[in-house]
């Protein structure tokens, strides 16, 4: 079976669409958000509680499962379905964001959990006065790094990573790209735009090649390939042209996306018109509420972003009518309050404990609390991309959105 995309409605209003994505895993219904299980499992929370939430598909860090297990392993056990017990579809990614956090991502100070929007005012480090270290030695032939588990050395090459996610047997597989800073110069991000280009074509070719070896545990596996040209208008549209041309069965929208929110939606506006409406668009590293409502109004289709489980486990819990849709339950205020987290969620949380028990054992340092609260900011999460759907197919995701742009001014929670 091969990935395929089936548009299903579009917005009047927008650029917004629902649609289906086909996997050998399984349907997606689309816009939909993408749980990321780094380690072949989202932080605290097992398949079954998964399904249970109603996720839809997770994505896997293939660096992190190469240098722990190893893919080898992984395979040998039926690939990251048999090896997890998660029987719905499965992303993995290329490699290439922790490549750049090692490099770039240290020496300008920008990352996941540095913001990635560092500001228009910000600028490289003088000369002798970077941030940290480069773990990485980057050449045309693909990028030598230390490990961060044990300190060996690796090599990843479009074609190692190739072979690595086809072991790995994933639904769908990215290819290795060249990550950019926001603080890095046009010229260096044309260079390494370029380069993403010649190592996607060597990608597919390697991905072609394998496939017909059947070497994946998943011979329905697909390749998207990935758009890079930081935040400049000319860079981002010739990537997505290049990107195109080239043959993947999705196209993904990686790398810089500028120095603030404002650039992001410039960079969307600039790439999405040159990418085919008959294939899957995501859009990686992004899953804040506001920032989903502003790509799925231009057209992405998914997200993946560990920050609705990383700020879980540090007490923050979505709410609608909130200051930026969320709370931190180790607020004093929250000590005596017989709520749950959110009156209308249907989540196990919100059903059976109230704010007062769940500050409690996040206060305690109760590891159920990581559990409960990765769950609430799941559900809703989930519910919020079926009431998007929901607002697309019946022509009012412009009222859905200024609906919880209201409620997150007006919030109180």
């Amino acid at each position: 079976m091969s990935g395929l995309f089936r548009m299903q409605s579009r917005d009047p209003g927008s650029s917004a669409r629902t649609g289906i994505l086909t996997t050998a895993h399984g349907q997606v219904a689309t816009p939909a958000f993408v749980a990321v299980a780094t380690q072949a499992t989202v932080k605290a929370l097992e398949p079954q509680t998964l399904v249970e939430l109603g996720i839809q598909i997770v994505i896997a860090n293939s660096y992190h499962l190469h240098l722990r297990p190893g893919e080898n392993v992984i395979a040998g056990l039926g690939g990251l379905h048999g090896f997890s017990g998660w029987n719905g579809p499965v992303m993995t990614d290329s490699g290439g964001f922790q490549v750049f956090s090692l490099g770039a991502g240290k020496e300008h100070g920008v990352g996941k959990i540095a913001s990635i929007f560092p500001g228009r005012g910000s600028c490289i480090p003088a000369e002798g006065h970077q941030g940290r270290k480069s773990l990485v030695r980057l050449d045309e032939e693909g990028v030598r790094f230390r490990s961060i588990v044990d300190g060996s050395e690796h090599f990843f090459s479009p074609e190692v990573v190739i072979t690595l996610q086809q072991k790995l047997g994933a639904d769908i597989a990215l290819v290795l790209d060249e990550c950019t800073s926001p603080l890095h110069s046009y010229g260096y991000t044309k260079r390494a735009m370029e380069r993403t280009h010649r190592w996607a074509r060597r990608g597919l070719e390697a991905f072609r090649e394998g496939a017909k070896g059947e070497m994946s545990p998943n011979p329905g596996q697909v390749l998207y390939g990935i758009v890079q040209g930081g935040a400049y208008k000319d860079l981002r549209q010739e990537s997505a042209q290049r990107i195109e041309e080239i043959g993947f069965e999705g196209f993904a929208i990686g790398g810089s996306l500028g120095r603030s929110k404002e650039e992001m939606h410039l960079v969307l506006d600039w790439t999405i018109p040159y990418l085919s409406e008959e294939k899957p668009r995501p859009l990686l590293g992004i899953g804040e509420i506001d920032d989903i409502f502003a790509a799925v109004g231009r057209g992405v289709d998914t997200f993946d972003c560990a920050a609705c489980t990383r700020i879980a486990r540090n007490g923050t819990v979505f709410v609608k009518d909130a200051p930026r849709h969320r709370v931190n339950l180790r607020n004093a205020r929250f000590k005596s309050d017989p709520n749950p987290i959110a009156s209308h969620c249907d989540c196990f949380a919100c059903r059976h404990h109230s704010r007062a028990y769940l500050r409690h054992l996040c206060r305690s340092g109760e590891l159920s609390f990581y559990r409960l609260a990765s769950m609430h900011n799941l559900r809703f999460i989930v519910r919020l991309m079926s009431d998007i759907r929901a607002a697309i197919t019946a022509g009012k995701f412009n009222e859905l959105e200024q609906e919880w742009q209201t409620a997150r001014r007006g919030g109180s929670a």
